[in-house]
Parts: C-alpha cells; structure tokens; sequence
C-alpha cells in the first residue's frame, strides 16, 4: 500500500509518515525541505522523500508522477501541508491571506485532484483521501480568520470528494485535530488568546495519538469510511468554547 504525506518535514505530518511506515505502508513523503524530508522517512527502503511546493500545479503534477514511478500506484493521500497566520481581521495582510488559502485550500486541492485522477485511473482502481481539518473548522479561534476560512472550506472540499469518490472507490474522510503537541502549538503553553477576551494557556496532547488514528482511517477497506473524526486534547477548549 502506498501513501503520500504532505507537510511531512515536521510535526502531524512527520508523525503520521512514520506511523504508516511502521504499519507496513510505503510513503512518499513531501514537503517544501529535502533535508527534513529524509530525516522523517530515516533511510527506509520504503520511502521517498520528494520536495514538493503544493501551491504549484506543477510541482503536485511531479510529486504524484514521482509516487507512480517509484511504486506504480497511490493507495492513500494524507492532505496534511498547512500554514496560520493570527492577526486582527483589520491587520491581516492581503499577501497573508493569499499565502494561508493558496497552502491550506488550493494546495489541498491539488493534491486532491492528482491524487483522484491517479486512483480513478489505476488497477485496482480506488484509494483514499484524508484530509486535516481541524477544530477551527467548527469553532474559529479569535485573530485567525485565514486559518479558520480555510479549514472550514476543507470540510466542504471533502464532503465533495466524498461524493464523486463513490463512482471511482475513492474514500474521503476528514481528522480534526485540536492542540496536538508540535512546534506549531508550541505558544499554547504559555498563553493563547480565547474568546473571552483572555489569554489562557492551553492543554496539548501526545502528536502521535493524531498518528495512529490517520493508521487506522487508513487501514479499512474502501468500503468503510471514517466521514469525520475529532482528536483532540481532552482538557482543552472546544466543547463550551467561547
């Protein structure tokens, strides 16, 4: 079985590679850096590591054309590359903007896309897409409205690949995290703004419960699909937030 792993250089993205890699997958690991790329596959004969910007159609385009090469199919695609910006609504910068939709939404999107035309394509035909939501996608936090914008339309961009997956056996599901313990959720420690109007820090929790459920969405058959899971520190704020 083979796997493709966006933003798999660090944190959720690096855990899960190496997850899949220990439950017996084949991973092609991408990411805007080389070197972190290799340091998460570690030599393993069942990796690739191939540098991937996936705001470029062309760079997606070789990144899947690499996959096919290398292993002749693409089983699973974990849409995981994504970027946040926090500022006021009145602050944020257009550039701002543009960098957070261009890499959570259209860089989500084109790898969605690759990854359908390849698993419509192939024998045996089908795969699975899951994509990282996250909490923001339900409950937004204060000053990160690019953030929220986009991980609210990547709910919708799975329920779509949901549905016209049905015809090609392509599942898609969708992980929303909340506070996984990266260098991403590294502030959370030390104060985070809440709805309120406080600062509070924030409980985090072990990234590699993140990575053995993507293992688990990934290890059923077509058949049976994971539509939405929520992982998330128990202790943090979600259910009441705000």
């Amino acid at each position: 079985m083979i796997a493709v792993v966006t933003g798999a250089g660090s944190g959720i993205g690096r855990a899960a590679a190496r997850a899949l890699l220990d439950a017996g997958w084949s991973v092609v690991a991408a990411g805007r850096r080389e070197a972190p790329l290799a340091e998460t596959i570690g030599g393993s004969d069942r990796g690739l590591a191939v540098p991937t910007d996936v705001t470029s159609a062309d760079s997606v385009t070789t990144l899947f054309a690499a996959a096919d090469s290398r292993f002749g199919r693409v089983d699973l695609l974990f849409n995981n590359a994504g970027l946040g910006v926090a500022a006021p609504i009145a602050e944020l910068a257009l550039e701002d903007w543009r960098r957070v939709v261009d890499t959570n939404l259209t860089g989500s999107f084109l790898c969605a896309q690759a990854a359908f035309r390849a698993m419509a394509a192939q024998d045996p035909m089908g795969g699975r897409i899951i994509n990282n939501g996250s909490i923001s996608a339900y409950v937004p936090r204060p000053f990160g409205v690019a953030y929220n914008a986009t991980k609210h339309a990547i709910t919708g961009l799975t329920k779509s690949l949901s549905l016209e997956g049905r015809e090609f056996d392509i599942a898609c599901g969708q992980i929303d995290i909340g506070n996984a313990a990266t260098d991403m959720t590294a502030r959370m420690s030390g104060g985070v703004p809440q709805a309120d109007g406080s600062l509070k820090a924030e409980p985090t929790m072990d990234v590699d419960n993140v990575a053995r459920a993507i293992v688990y969405m990934a290890s059923l058959p077509l058949d049976a699909n994971v539509q939405f899971m929520t992982v998330m520190a128990t202790k943090m704020p979600y259910i009441g937030r705000g």
